[in-house]
């Protein structure tokens, strides 16, 4: 029995300032609407590294200890794509949107009137709560929570 498999590592990070979290509202085809920031990690670099950078990329903030919260897979053209997941509520620097897309600060409870990604809803379950640490896709593209 094979024990390794490629996979494909990336990171989202969950920002929030009170009672609003930071989404991107993404432009490419391949997962469009309201999301959250996020990207690839770099050979070498660490998942915690990964997320400063890549916020600091797509966001233009500085963000300060973020924390694992959870993780998210998928089946992928023959492969894992694995998604470590992060939160923080302590950053700076001024808010810039990237060629991903617009960053927009939103209402918590607001998230319902916007476009969003599937999922956005089940995935924030993983990442803000206690009871859950593993988003995945099946390969029928069905959601489980563990």
């Amino acid at each position: 029995m094979e024990r390794t498999e490629l996979c494909e590592l990336t990171v989202l990070c969950l920002i929030r300032d009170g009672s609003k979290i930071l989404l991107q509202n993404r432009k490419k085809e391949d997962w469009k609407g309201f999301t959250l920031p996020g990207g690839h990690v770099e050979p070498g670099e660490s998942f915690v590294d990964a997320a400063i950078r890549e916020m600091k990329e797509e966001t233009g903030l500085t963000i300060f200890t973020p924390q694992l919260c959870g993780v998210k897979q998928f089946p992928s053209n023959g492969h894992r794509y694995i998604v470590m997941l992060f939160r923080t509520s302590s950053f700076e620097g001024k808010l810039q949107s990237s060629e991903e897309g617009e960053m927009v600060w939103v209402e918590r409870e607001a998230l319902c009137h916007y476009p969003t990604v599937a999922h956005l809803e089940e995935l924030l379950n993983v990442m803000e709560g206690a009871s859950f640490s593993e988003f995945q896709y099946t390969s029928d593209w069905e959601v489980q929570l563990h």
